[in-house]
């Protein structure tokens, strides 16, 4: 039977620390799909479309890996695409509160679908999407942060905001 992870988040933008942990969740798991949400609380800069095309762009030689988006449930979704994991990176103590009161609720939906929490690599641990977005924002560089396709879209989507 093939063991199956889904690798939920926004990617708003899809970073390197990203990767980073998608190259480790391959290492483990037979097949990894990358599940783009859309945010509701947050505004993102990319539409859905946008954020896949980035991805698939990003990653287009790894094998095993599946890009798609999803817009219920996350457990539902899981469940739709037999995953037996949900992978969840943890960067800072900050993000563990937030990330196991989810896995809490993931667990009491559906306690057969476990969820994994990944530390990024060192060079990764203070990287997130927002401050890569701001940094940005204001012309800084985002290089060996964020994919090239994906520095080439934020230059561009700032470009049009000066």
């Amino acid at each position: 039977m093939s063991k199956t992870a889904i690798y939920p988040g926004t990617f708003d933008p899809f970073t390197n620390g990203h990767i980073d942990l998608m190259q480790r969740t391959l290492k483990i798991f037979d097949e990894v799909i990358v599940a783009v949400a859309p945010s509701y609380k947050k505004q993102p800069l990319f539409t859905v479309k946008e954020r896949l095309h980035l991805i698939r762009e990003s990653t287009k030689n790894f094998k095993r890996l599946r890009i798609e988006s999803f817009s219920n449930l996350l457990i539902k979704y899981a469940q739709k695409n037999r995953s037996i994991a949900i992978v969840r990176g943890l960067r800072a103590v900050s993000d563990f509160e937030y990330e196991l009161q989810m896995a809490l609720m993931n667990r009491r939906l559906d306690s057969n679908i476990e969820t994994v929490f990944m530390m990024p690599s060192e060079e990764y641990t203070l990287l997130s999407s927002t401050l890569v977005k701001e940094v940005a924002s204001f012309g800084g560089s985002v290089k060996g942060l964020v994919p090239e396709v994906v520095e080439k879209a934020l230059k561009e989507k700032f470009k049009r905001r000066v």
